[in-house]
C-alpha cells in the first residue's frame, strides 16, 4: 500500500468503486480505495440490482439517467459484464389521484429527454400478465429501467479505475482520521497510515462511525430491507418462449411493491409501513457478507395487496427471502459534497438506490473534487441541505418515515409529521392559539396559513385547490388593502464584521455594498458565473454587515463564506462570520396601514423621508431591542423586525395590540408565496439555483460588473455579452382547479422552429411490446405527446420548464415562474405559450411587467 496519495476513497462498494472510476477518469490517478473486507462486503452485494430513472427532483434524475448509459462504458473498458437487462418498467396507479401523479412524472419527462409514456392497464398487462388489470385505473410506462448483477457492476467499476490507474487495497479497516495544520489527511489503517490531500467518505453503512472520526454526525441510517425470489413459474416461462423477452418491471404504489423477473421466477420486494432500522446507534465493523433475520409478518400486509393485484405470483412457491441492510437518508437521496467545517473531507453516502444513482453520484462528486464544481445542480443530493437539528433520533424518526412511504405520493401541501416539532420559536404555541397550520421549515415549525376560528387546521392534501385556498387569499386581501404581520425566524440571518468585511463581501457578491444604514441585494455567482446565493445585506456599522437569505441553504453558505475567507498575509484574521440561526428572530408588517402601526410602537421618526425604503435602523420596537429593515418580501409598503428570541412575544403582542384598529391580520408562508407572485420575485432554489447564470435568471440590475473582480465576474460578463440563451420569465396561466406546482414543461407554438433548450434523449431506452411480441409506441399516448418523444405536436414545442407558482390572490390570477428561450421572453402574445398541469395543457401569456404595482411606488411610498 502506498504512503501517499491525492485522494483516498474509503469503502469498496459500488459508489465508491464509481466515485474512484470517475476521479481517475478525471486524470487523478495518485488515488487509493481503501476496503475493510471485499469489495461489496456492505449493501450491494445483496441489493436487488433494479435501476430507473425516475426521481421526484429533476436534477437527481439526469444523473440516474447518465448512470444508466455509463454501464455499457464501463463494461467496454473493463472486460466485466454487468449483465444488464434493459427491460423497462411500469408504475401502476389504482386512484385518480396516483394517475395526478404519474401525469406529473411524465410531464417532467418531456423536458428531461425520458420517453415515458402514459397507458392502460391493460397495455401494463400485455407486458406483465401476472398482473390483474382491474385493479388499476392507469400506467406510466419507461424504457429506461432494468435491473443487473450488482456484484459485477461494482467489479467492473473497480477493474475500470484500475486501468486507468488507481490502486484498491483490500482487507484494511481504516481506524482513524487525523489531520494536520496543512489540511493534509492522515488515513490511519490496519496497515499502516497514508497521507493523502483529500478524503472520500463512501463507508455506506459504516458512513456514520466514518463521519464520527472526524466529529461529523452525518443524518444516515440503515434499515432493514426484505424481497422475495419465487420459485420457477410456468408463466415466467411460457411468456419468455412466446415473445422471446423478458418480462418488464413493474411498481405498484398501492401495494408498496416493486417486482421483476428474476430468471424464470419473479423477484418482488416491498417498502413496508412496518419498517425496522438496523444498528440504529452503531454498525458493527465485523459485519459483512450476511443477511439479517427474515420476517414475513412484517411484510404480510404488503403481500397481500401485492397477491391480490398480481394473482399469478400468489400462487407461485417462495424459493427465498432476502432482508438486508440499506442506508438511507432523511428525504432518501444521497449525501454528497465536502462537509461544512472541514477541508477537503467529501461524502458520497445514503446512496440507498446505488445502481440508479452511483454512476452520477461519482461524475458530480468528481467534477467537485478536480474542478471545483459539481457540474450539475446537486443540491437535493447535497450533504449541506440537512442542519444541526438533523439529530441521530431526528434522522431515526425521518428516515423511517421516508422508506414508510417510498411509493407514496407527496402532495404539494402536505407537511410530513414525524419528528416534529424539532425546533420552535418564542411564538410557537401562541401560533397554534391562533389555529396556525405549521409547516417544517429546515425543521423549524412556521406558520403557512390560519384556518378560520372553529375550523381544524389542517391541510386536506390535493394535488388541486385545497382547504387553505379562501382563508389564503384572505390573508393576502386583508394585507394588501390594510395590514398584516407574519413570522420571519425561517430566514438564515449573518453577521459579517471587521476590518475587511466590506472587500469580502464586495469579493463574493455581485452588487455594491450599501453605505452605512442602508441596505442592497444581492446575488452570489460560483467561479464559472452560476447563481449560488440570493442576499438582503444591510451595512449596520463601519465594520459590520448584517446578511439574510435562504434558511435552507446556511450550511451551503457557510461553506462557500469559509472557503473564501483571507486565510494568509495580513488580513488573514479581519474577517468574522456568525451564524445566528434561530438566536435571531423576526416578524415582518406589509400593507398600506404598517407605517401607522410600526409608529405608534417606536418613539423615532419613521416618515417616508426619515426612514426610506432599503433603509436600516437599530431602534427600540414595543420596548424590545430591534434591527428593523425597510423592505418585505411582498413587494409593499412594510418592515422586516429582528430581535434576540427573548424578545419576541413582547414585540408580536404589541403589534397585535397596535394594529387592532388598523384591522391587522396574521398571515403565512404561502400568502407571503402568492404576494411574491404578483410581484414577479423569485425565490431561492426555484428560480434561482446553480444552473443558472445571473442574466439568465433575470437579475440585471443587481450585477454591477464595473465594481470590482467579483468571484463569477469574467463569466457573467461572457453571458452578458453573448446575450443569455435562457431567460426567467413570469406568466399568467389561464388555469382551471388545479395551479403549477413546479417542474412542469412550456410548451410554445414556434412551428419547426428549434430554440435547442429541451433536454436532448438520453438514447438509451427499451421499445414497448405487447403480449405477442409485436413493438407499440404511441397507442395511447398523454395528451399532446407525440412520435418525437412527447416534446413536439404539431407547430407546439416544449421549450421551457415551470420553477414555481401557484395563485397570485389579491390580483386573482394563476401565475407560474419559469425559464424560456431569451428570444421569446418578452413576447406577451395571446395563444403562444401553453404549461402542462396535471395532464392538460392550459393556455399561459408572459407578462414582463408585475401585476401588483409594477412601478413599484407602493413599496417606495
Amino acid at each position: 500500500m502506498k504512503s501517499h496519495a491525492k485522494a483516498v476513497v474509503i469503502g469498496g462498494g459500488v459508489v465508491g468503486c464509481s466515485v474512484l472510476y470517475h476521479l481517475a477518469k478525471a486524470g487523478w490517478t495518485d488515488i487509493l480505495l481503501i476496503e475493510r473486507s471485499e469489495l461489496t462486503s456492505g449493501s450491494s452485494w445483496h441489493a436487488a440490482g433494479g435501476f430507473h430513472t425516475l426521481n421526484g427532483d429533476p436534477n437527481v434524475a439526469k444523473l440516474q439517467a447518465y448512470t444508466v448509459q455509463l454501464y455499457k462504458e464501463i463494461e467496454e473498458i473493463s472486460g466485466q459484464s454487468c449483465s444488464l437487462h434493459l427491460t423497462g418498467g411500469v408504475m401502476m396507479a389504482d386512484t385518480p389521484e396516483r394517475m395526478d401523479f404519474l401525469r406529473l412524472a411524465h410531464a417532467k419527462g418531456r423536458y428531461l429527454g425520458m420517453d415515458t409514456e402514459l397507458i392502460t392497464p391493460s397495455e401494463a398487462r400485455a407486458m406483465f400478465p401476472l398482473l390483474d388489470e382491474t385493479n388499476f385505473v392507469g400506467a406510466m410506462w419507461d424504457p429506461v429501467e432494468g435491473h443487473l448483477d450488482p456484484s459485477g457492476t461494482t467489479h467492473a467499476y473497480a477493474k475500470a479505475a484500475r486501468k486507468l490507474g488507481a490502486e484498491i487495497v483490500l482487507r484494511n479497516r481504516v481506524v482513524e482520521l487525523t489531520q494536520e495544520v496543512d489540511g493534509t489527511w492522515n488515513v490511519v489503517t490496519e496497515q499502516g497510515t497514508v497521507k493523502a490531500e483529500h478524503v472520500v467518505n463512501c463507508g455506506g453503512l459504516w458512513a456514520r462511525e466514518i463521519g464520527r472520526m472526524v466529529g461529523v454526525e452525518l443524518p444516515v441510517l440503515a434499515m432493514e430491507h426484505m424481497y422475495l425470489l419465487t420459485e420457477p413459474m410456468p408463466e415466467v416461462e411460457e411468456f419468455n418462449k412466446s415473445t422471446g423477452r423478458e418480462m418488464i418491471g413493474v411498481l405498484d404504489f398501492k401495494g408498496e411493491i416493486y417486482t421483476r423477473q428474476e430468471r424464470n421466477g419473479i423477484l418482488l420486494g416491498t417498502y413496508e409501513k412496518a419498517c425496522k432500522p438496523w444498528s440504529p446507534v452503531n454498525t458493527p465493523w465485523d459485519f459483512g457478507h450476511e443477511l439479517l433475520q427474515p420476517d414475513i409478518d412484517r411484510i404480510a400486509p404488503s403481500l397481500e395487496i401485492g397477491f391480490k393485484h398480481f394473482p399469478g405470483i400468489e400462487k407461485a412457491g417462495i424459493k427465498q427471502i432476502i432482508n438486508g441492510p440499506f442506508t438511507f437518508a432523511l428525504d432518501g437521496n444521497p449525501l454528497v459534497g465536502p462537509v461544512q467545517g472541514l477541508t477537503n473531507f467529501w461524502c458520497a453516502c445514503a446512496v440507498m438506490a446505488g445502481f440508479s444513482q452511483g454512476g452520477g453520484v461519482g461524475l458530480a462528486l468528481s467534477n467537485w473534487m478536480v474542478h471545483g464544481d459539481p457540474g450539475f445542480d446537486v443540491w437535493g443530493m447535497d450533504v449541506a441541505r440537512f442542519g444541526e437539528w438533523a439529530t441521530p433520533r431526528y434522522t431515526n424518526a425521518k428516515v423511517r418515515e421516508n422508506y414508510s412511504r417510498r411509493f407514496s405520493i407527496r402532495f404539494p401541501n402536505e407537511e410530513l409529521p414525524a419528528a416534529r416539532p424539532a425546533q420552535t420559536t418564542p411564538l410557537y404555541d401562541t401560533m397554534l392559539a391562533n389555529n396556525a397550520v405549521m409547516g417544517d421549515s429546515w425543521g423549524l415549525e412556521t406558520p403557512l396559513w390560519f384556518a378560520p376560528k372553529g375550523s381544524e387546521p389542517k391541510d386536506i392534501v390535493s394535488f388541486h385547490r385545497s382547504n387553505d385556498f379562501g382563508p389564503i387569499g384572505e390573508e393576502v386581501r386583508a394585507t394588501r388593502e390594510r395590514v398584516g404581520v407574519t413570522e420571519i425566524a425561517n430566514f438564515a440571518k449573518y453577521e459579517v464584521s471587521g476590518p475587511g468585511a466590506e472587500d469580502f463581501l464586495n469579493r463574493l457578491m455581485t452588487n455594491r455594498m450599501p453605505k452605512t444604514g442602508r441596505i442592497v441585494l444581492t446575488p452570489m455567482l460560483n467561479e464559472f458565473g452560476r447563481l449560488i446565493g440570493d442576499f438582503t445585506i444591510a451595512k449596520a456599522g463601519e465594520e459590520r454587515f448584517m446578511i439574510w437569505g435562504s434558511s435552507a441553504a446556511q450550511k451551503y453558505h457557510m461553506r462557500w463564506f469559509e472557503k473564501h475567507l483571507p486565510k494568509d498575509g495580513p488580513r488573514a484574521s479581519e474577517v468574522r462570520i456568525h451564524r445566528f440561526d434561530q438566536t435571531l428572530v423576526g416578524l415582518s408588517i406589509a400593507g398600506p396601514k404598517s407605517r401607522d402601526l410600526l409608529q405608534k410602537l417606536v418613539d423615532v421618526d419613521i416618515s417616508t423621508k426619515a426612514f426610506r425604503f432599503m433603509d436600516f435602523r437599530e431602534m427600540a420596537v414595543g420596548g424590545a431591542p430591534c434591527m428593523v429593515n425597510r423592505i418585505t418580501y411582498t413587494g409593499d409598503l412594510g418592515y422586516e423586525i429582528w430581535m434576540a428570541p427573548a424578545y419576541q412575544r413582547l414585540v408580536y403582542k404589541a403589534i397585535k395590540e397596535a394594529g387592532e384598529e388598523f384591522g391587522l391580520i396574521d398571515f403565512g408562508m404561502r400568502a407571503l408565496l402568492s404576494m411574491r407572485l404578483e410581484k414577479n420575485f423569485p425565490t431561492w432554489f426555484r428560480e434561482l439555483r446553480p444552473i443558472y447564470g445571473p442574466f439568465e435568471g433575470s437579475m440585471d440590475r443587481f450585477i454591477k460588473l464595473e465594481k470590482n473582480d467579483f468571484i463569477g465576474r469574467e463569466a457573467a460578463a461572457r453571458e452578458q455579452a453573448a446575450g443569455p440563451k435562457l431567460r426567467r420569465v413570469s406568466f399568467i396561466v389561464d388555469a382551471a382547479d388545479a395551479d403549477v406546482m413546479g417542474d412542469e414543461p412550456i410548451w410554445a407554438k414556434v412551428g419547426g422552429k428549434d430554440y435547442g433548450t429541451v433536454e436532448k434523449p438520453h438514447g438509451y431506452g427499451a421499445p414497448r411490446f405487447d403480449a405477442g411480441g409485436k413493438e407499440v409506441r404511441g397507442s395511447n399516448a398523454a395528451e399532446g405527446a407525440s412520435a418525437v418523444r412527447g416534446i413536439v405536436d404539431g407547430d407546439w414545442r416544449v421549450v421551457g420548464w415551470v420553477t414555481s407558482g401557484g395563485y397570485a390572490h389579491y390580483v386573482e390570477k394563476s401565475m407560474a415562474q419559469g425559464y424560456v428561450p431569451a428570444a421569446l421572453a418578452e413576447n406577451e402574445s395571446a395563444g403562444l405559450f401553453e404549461i402542462e398541469i396535471l395532464g392538460h395543457r392550459r393556455p399561459a401569456r408572459i407578462n414582463v411587467e408585475p401585476p401588483f404595482d409594477p412601478s413599484g411606488e407602493k413599496m417606495r411610498t
